[in-house]
């Protein structure tokens, strides 16, 4: 009976990755490792304010990559995004804290 029990406890249990996670990118890997290291150090810093994470975001890789960056941090979102080829980056940090740059060709 306890080893139904732990099974069943293990299956709910929450996992909490305290790590950033690459989930999609496209970019070269000195690049994506760049972009990996301005977000965490945003996230990490604006633990509770994503918009002022993002914001910090986009203006690091305005700056260091050229302008047109788009960056969206929150929970819970879903994106269908036309972007340059090798500029995009989504990853999670502390688990279920979603972050998605792009940029776009200026027009």
């Amino acid at each position: 009976m306890t080893g139904k029990n732990e099974d069943e406890h293990c299956a709910t249990r929450r996992i909490i990755f305290t790590y950033p996670m690459v989930a999609y990118t496209d970019m070269e890997e000195s690049v994506k490792t760049d972009v990996m290291e301005i977000a965490t150090n945003a996230c990490e810093k604006y633990l509770n304010d994503n918009q002022s994470a993002a914001q910090m975001i986009k203006e690091a890789l305005d700056t260091r990559f050229g302008t047109t960056w788009h960056v969206v941090v929150g929970e819970g979102f879903g994106f269908d995004i036309s972007y340059e080829i090798s500029r995009i980056f989504y990853m999670f940090f502390a688990g279920n804290l979603g972050v998605c740059a792009w940029k776009c060709s200026s027009y």
